[in-house]
């Protein structure tokens, strides 16, 4: 009865790992950590329930840290994939890079090496672009916008070219600040990546 009883427990941890080592890990700026939010509300925490819904429950993990770059992304992301062993990967970083004005060439070369880590762990990666505002300059959005579309074509891997497609400059859909999306946005911003997201499950 005793190893009966210890082969049941044996199992069922073996599940409980395989379970959590299924799971998604989102790693982001203020966009993904629901600034301005109730925790609830945030396009992850969204996605979570629709998991659910569509019987593809897993565990969801939010490593988004609002005024995060590139950089902080890639210095944290190997800890990350260590400890939770995630199936996906889902990058949304880089307006923070843009709005402080660093190189374009900087954050693709940081994009391209959490890419990277996440697949040589085993990991799909989704990556989700951003756009700057016009008064950063032509020469430098187009740059800064290219990256995403370049890193992806490289990497092999699927992006979302604006994650804030339909949200970005429209009214009721960000906050006051003009740089964050309203609780109203949320799900919006979870359809502009479910298309491609869905697949990879």
């Amino acid at each position: 009865m005793n190893r009966l009883l210890k082969l049941a427990a044996l199992l069922a941890l073996l599940c409980t790992q395989t379970a959590l080592a299924g799971g998604l890990l989102v790693v982001g700026d203020s966009i993904s950590a629901g600034f301005g939010l109730d925790s609830s509300a945030g396009w992850v925490s969204l996605l979570e329930q629709r998991l659910k819904q569509e019987g593809l429950a897993r565990p969801v993990i939010n490593a988004s840290i609002s005024g995060d770059t590139s950089t902080g992304g890639l210095s944290r992301l190997p800890a990350l994939l260590k400890t939770h062993q995630p199936a996906v990967v889902i990058i949304e970083l880089g307006g923070n890079d843009g709005l402080r004005g660093q190189s374009p060439a900087q954050l693709q070369q940081n994009l391209a090496r959490m890419v990277k880590l996440a697949k040589n762990s085993g990991a799909a990666v989704l990556l989700l672009g951003m756009r700057l505002p016009p008064n950063y300059g032509k020469r430098y959005t187009r740059s800064f916008e290219g990256v995403y579309a370049d890193v992806a074509e490289q990497q092999q891997i699927a992006f979302v070219p604006f994650f804030l497609e339909g949200v970005g400059g429209v009214e009721g859909m960000m906050q006051a600040d003009g740089i964050h999306p309203t609780a109203s946005a949320q799900p919006r911003l979870l359809e502009n990546l479910w298309p491609l997201l869905r697949p990879m499950l």
